[in-house]
Formats: structure tokens, C-alpha cells, sequence
């Protein structure tokens, strides 16, 4: 199959590239330049990929000539601005991409002659979060305070919207977030910043401690959303599906921290939050992904502590290993999980 990914220098494209190269899929991307830290360019992964194109999502003629001219069977959605707080520096930008960059891109693969199915990535946080302090079924409300969980929200009704109006070929939504991994170096992300203290010895400095999260490994998340173009092709179906740990496999910010400093095999250090936050957040956030495990057979293959362990690895090893091999045996390794699971 040949697979068009948008946003494949980012870090859950970078990952879902060497994955589908591994499988023996031809792959094209579409993205803006990754940073000079990204796992992309430590990779180097531009070897991968039968077209590998810079262009801005928001420009929907180069855009559309450019999908155009792949011809792609399945596109998978990544291409966003991922940040939240950025979304209070940038409003603009983040709906203009996010909202209507996604339609750009659906609006793209329209009469395409070989296309098979879309796949859309939005996020956990598209639902209208009250503190229920229960995870979010498909079928909950969507809404969105700040201006990036409102621009993901538009991107989600929007899609939705198409599949009702125009949708020929089989256009799903999976909804995911808090994805943990290797070769993660996005600002304001707490990965990210804790490998940068515990390499400096810096202060550990955390967002909301106290907040509950679904973290979830980058590879949990990226063959849920695999097993769902699957599920597509087979059956023709639209839809929404959740991929998220389990209610009994939850952790707070304050939890990760713990876990990874003990991974990291330092004693734990004293932490500081972050005073004067200007930007709120939910105290908890959960998905409901019984969806995706009873009609999709997904299942996560690493625990809250086993995604940590492999995410420790990654980044304590990348100065004496190929980031590209680092992945790429962390990807071996997880195949080799679900074989066993068969």
C-alpha cells in the first residue's frame, strides 16, 4: 500500500514512517521543516519516503496538487499545531491549521482514482471537559476552551461533517493524546523537559502535578491507528474510535515523574510547580477505548511503567547508538509483543 502522511517530520510521523517502511509500504509525507532537534532530522529519515514534500497544510492549492500528483490509497492525518499553550500565543495560526488545514486535506482527497481511506488524527482533548472525573466515550460532547482544543473540536465537527456530506470513501477520526516516546524534543512538553534536567541537573520544574493524564506510548498509539486503516479497508467503515490506557493504568504528572527518575536510575529529586500558571488545564482526562478493543481487537502492549522504561532507553542511549536503529529495535521489539499476543 502506498501511505500518505501529513506531518511525517513531526514525532509521531517520524515513528509511524519507520514503521510503515518496516512493514514494506511505500510512503509519501507532506509536513513543514522539522526543527534541527527533531528525531526526524537524528534519524535521518528522508531516504524513506517516494515523496517527501514541505508544504504548508493552509495552502490548499499546493496542497491539493501535491496529493494529486502522489495518488495516495490511505492518508493518515497528523499535520496540527500539537501545543496547547502555543495556542494561546498563536490563535490564529493554530484554527487556520488545524481546522482548516484539516479540510484542506480532505477537500484534497476527493476524486483521487486509487484512494482506499483517510484516517484523521484530532486528540483527547476535543471533548467538553468538566472534571466528570470519567473517561470520554466517542459519543460525548465535544467542546474546547482553550484555542487549541477548540481548533482540534472544529477539526473533529468538520470531519465529521464531510463524512456525511461527501464522504466516498471510508474517513475515520481516532482521538489520542499524551503519547510518550523516544526522540520527543517538542517544547513545553514534560518528556522533553524532564531528559533536559535530569542531563543538566537542572530543577525539576512540573505543570499541574496533580493532573491526570492518559499517557500511552508512541507505538500503544500508532498501531491502534493501523489497525484501524485495517479495519477500514476491510469493512468500508467511518467513524470515531478512542485509544487510551485503561482506567486502572492512569498516572498524574507527578506519578510520570516519579517512574521516570527511577528508570533514569537517579534518587528521586524534589520538584518544583510551576507558579503563576496562566493557562488552565484539566485536573483529569481519560478516554473510554472499549470501541477500539472490542471492534478493532486493539490492546495496548505496554504499561504505563513499560512505556516509560522504553522511553528512558531511547534518550539514555542516543549518544552511543543510531537514533534510527534505537527506533527501529523498539519497533522490532513491539512486533515481536504482538506476535506473542497471537
Amino acid at each position: 500500500m502506498h501511505y500518505l502522511i501529513t506531518g511525517h517530520t513531526g514525532f509521531k510521523g517520524s515513528w509511524l514512517s519507520l514503521v510503515l517502511h518496516s512493514q514494506g509500504h511505500k510512503i509519501s509525507g507532506i509536513s513543514l521543516d522539522p526543527p534541527n532537534k527533531s528525531l526526524f532530522r537524528q534519524a535521518d529519515l528522508h531516504d524513506l519516503f517516494e515523496n517527501n514534500l514541505r508544504i504548508d497544510i493552509r495552502d490548499r492549492v499546493n496542497l491539493q496538487s501535491a496529493i494529486k500528483l502522489i495518488d495516495p490509497n490511505i492518508v493518515i492525518h497528523l499535520a496540527a499545531q500539537p501545543l496547547v499553550r502555543e495556542g494561546f500565543r498563536q490563535p490564529v495560526t493554530t484554527f487556520e491549521t488545524n481546522a482548516i488545514g484539516t479540510v484542506n486535506v480532505l477537500e484534497a482527497t476527493r476524486n483521487l482514482s486509487n484512494l482506499a481511506a483517510v484516517l484523521i488524527i484530532t486528540t483527547d482533548k476535543v471533548y467538553l471537559n468538566q472534571n466528570s472525573k470519567k473517561p470520554h466515550l466517542e459519543s460525548d460532547c465535544l467542546g474546547g476552551l482553550d484555542p487549541y482544543s477548540a481548533s482540534k473540536a472544529s477539526a473533529d465537527l468538520m470531519t465529521q461533517s464531510w463524512v456525511a456530506s461527501f464522504g466516498s470513501v471510508p474517513i475515520a477520526i481516532a482521538r489520542a493524546g499524551n503519547v510518550i516516546g523516544g526522540g520527543d524534543w517538542g517544547n513545553e512538553r514534560l518528556i522533553p523537559d524532564l531528559v533536559q534536567a535530569f542531563s543538566t541537573n537542572d530543577q525539576v520544574l512540573l505543570r499541574y502535578p496533580n493532573a491526570i493524564r492518559p499517557w500511552q506510548h508512541v507505538l500503544d498509539c500508532l498501531y491502534g491507528y493501523l489497525q484501524l486503516t485495517q479495519y477500514q479497508l476491510s469493512t468500508g467503515a467511518s467513524g470515531i474510535w478512542n485509544f487510551g490506557p485503561k482506567e486502572n493504568d492512569l498516572h498524574s504528572v507527578q506519578n510520570l515523574y516519579s517512574y521516570f527518575s527511577t528508570a533514569w536510575g537517579l534518587p528521586e529529586k524534589t520538584w518544583e510547580a510551576i507558579a503563576n500558571n496562566t493557562v488552565e488545564e484539566a485536573d483529569f482526562l481519560a478516554l473510554n477505548s472499549d470501541k477500539a478493543r472490542t471492534q478493532l481487537g486493539w490492546k495496548e502492549m505496554l504499561s504505563f511503567k513499560k512505556s516509560i522504561e522504553w522511553t528512558v532507553d531511547w534518550y539514555k542511549n542516543l549518544s552511543v547508538e543510531n537514533a534510527r536503529q534505537m527506533t527501529l529495535n523498539q519497533i522490532r521489539n513491539y512486533q515481536n509483543l504482538l506476535e506473542e499476543k497471537i
